[in-house]
This record gives structure tokens, C-alpha cells and sequence, in this order.
């Protein structure tokens, strides 16, 4: 076994060129899961190899509390290292085509509350010019629901203020048309004709829409850290980053009673099953309607 796991290594190493870090990921994660289906499950021979085997090593990462992301990876390490073997005639069956991956379970993304957001736009001050460029930006993160490596992105040919809309370059390079309000454009428009044009003299920009002080286009780490500094000045403690505004925005528009397919297009998900995260309701308000309409109350 030990052989055949040196020359999947090299595969990994020669023909599929992963990086060291991956490659050394691998070789723990099949080292272990070799010396389990040796010691524990008495097999040296591959071929022995049964989906309850492997069923059993998974059933051990969990109970020594491993996380659900480091047994996925494990589970896929291994599904590589026996596809390998079984493409190389090493082994007549593979005993992982009929086993799934384990599903890691989906976490609540953060949201603020409408409140929150207001707390938050009110701490900028808009009466210098890289204020009005920062009430822009969040502006446009809540009420566009954009990625922050979206709105980092944005060239000027994506300004549709005529039709209310921006053009939005997604994953996959997908475009898509996302409609902003009456606030976030004015904001925008505030920025674009008077702050701009003054930032854009400073460097070569390549036409993008939000600059440094410098000129330069800003980067995602800038946003990360314009938003930390007005957050700072709240009395909110949540861990807030740029994508926070983005749940925020699909999460209110749901409660809101939009469609889902319409939140979808909007954040430009390929799935709709990962807009319905944001499906949740507050907590407070499922009490409010228990309260409202349950007959014992």
C-alpha cells in the first residue's frame, strides 16, 4: 500500500502539478487513513478495500471532533486515491463511485438589521471628498447586494444612472443588471461628478469607478478597512465585513416579500438553492406571528 501511495504522490507531483501545500495535505490525509484501514480494519491488500471501511474511517474523524471541513477534505483525498487506482487497474473496484460527500451543515450568514445599516451610513462624514467616495461604496454594497471584489471592479462603462442600474461583473465573468435606489444613486452620482474626476487626475486608474487618495482603483482590503473604520464608531458588535451588507441586502429584501428568483438574479447566484439561506426570518418576528395568531396565546 505503502507503494502505491508513493507513486500517487508523484502523480500528484509530475502530472496534475498541485502546489507542495496541496500535495502535502494529501499525503497526511491518505498516510492516515492507510494506517486505519491497516491497524484497525487488518487489510493490506487494496483491493479489499469496502465502502463500510471507509464509512468506518469517517465515522472516527467525526468522533475525535475533527471539523466537517477538514473530513470533507479527507473524504475527497481519499475518493482521488482510489479513483487513481482504480484508472491504473490497481484495484478491479472502486469502492467510492456510490458514497457522497459529507455535507458540512450551512451556517446563518451575519445581517445587520436596517437600524444597523442606518447607524452605520450616518458615522461617514460626507463633507469631505473621501467621505462622499466611502457613503458611496456602502451605499452601494447594501443596496446593490454586491461582492466587494464586484464593486472593486466597476468601470465606468458599468454606470447605467439613466436606467437606475449598474452593470455587475460576477463569477465566471457572468454579467448582470442590478438597480440601485434613489439614496445609493444619489450618493453616487455625488461622488462620480464632484469627487472623482479630482482622484482620477492622480494615476492611471484604468477607468475604474471608486479610487484610492492616490488615484489608484481600490482594492478589496481598502473597502474591508473603510468599513471597519465607521463600524468603529458604532456601538455595534458583530463581526461586519463587506459581504455583511451583501446578506444584508438579500436578507431584507426577502422578509420584504420579494421573489427568490428575483433576490437570485440580483446577487447573481448560478443556484438558487443558495439564495434560500437567506430564506431566515427574525426571530422576533416568528414570535411576533406565534403570538399574533397561535389560538393558546
Amino acid at each position: 500500500m505503502e507503494r502505491h501511495l508513493k507513486d500517487y504522490i508523484t502523480f500528484l507531483r509530475i502530472e496534475k502539478n498541485l502546489s507542495p501545500n496541496t500535495i502535502e495535505a494529501y499525503e497526511r490525509d491518505l498516510n492516515r487513513y492507510l494506517q486505519f484501514i491497516k491497524e484497525s480494519q487488518s487489510i493490506t491488500d487494496l483491493n479489499k478495500v469496502k465502502q463500510k471501511h471507509i464509512r468506518s474511517y469517517l465515522r472516527v474523524l467525526n468522533d475525535v471532533h475533527l471539523s466537517v471541513n477538514s473530513i470533507n477534505r479527507a473524504f475527497s483525498s481519499i475518493r482521488s486515491f482510489h479513483n487513481y487506482l482504480a484508472g491504473e487497474e490497481i484495484i478491479e473496484a472502486n469502492p467510492m463511485l456510490l458514497l457522497n460527500t459529507p455535507k458540512a451543515p450551512r451556517k446563518l450568514p451575519q445581517v445587520l438589521s436596517v437600524q444597523e445599516i442606518e447607524t452605520i451610513l450616518s458615522m461617514v462624514d460626507t463633507t469631505n471628498n473621501l467621505g462622499k467616495r466611502d457613503l458611496a461604496i456602502l451605499e452601494i454594497l447594501y443596496s446593490g447586494g454586491l461582492r466587494v471584489s464586484e464593486l472593486c471592479d466597476l468601470k465606468l462603462t458599468d454606470l447605467l444612472l439613466d436606467a437606475e442600474m449598474i452593470r455587475v461583473t460576477g463569477k465566471g465573468n457572468k454579467q448582470r443588471l442590478v438597480p440601485l435606489g434613489p439614496k445609493a444613486l444619489q450618493c453616487l452620482n455625488d461622488y462620480y461628478k464632484v469627487v472623482r474626476p479630482g482622484l482620477a487626475r492622480k494615476n492611471q486608474n484604468s477607468g475604474r469607478i471608486f479610487l484610492s487618495r492616490n488615484g489608484k482603483p481600490l482594492t478589496r482590503m481598502m473597502v474591508w478597512i473603510i468599513i471597519k473604520k465607521y463600524v468603529a464608531l458604532t456601538n455595534i458588535k458583530k463581526d461586519i465585513s463587506p459581504h455583511t451588507f451583501r446578506h444584508s441586502f438579500a436578507t431584507h429584501l426577502l422578509e420584504g416579500g420579494a421573489d427568490l428568483r428575483a433576490v437570485q438574479e440580483m446577487l447573481g447566484h448560478a443556484d438558487i438553492s443558495t439564495t434560500q439561506i437567506y430564506t431566515h426570518l427574525d426571530k422576533e418576528y416568528l414570535k411576533e406571528v406565534h403570538r399574533t395568531f397561535h389560538p393558546r396565546w
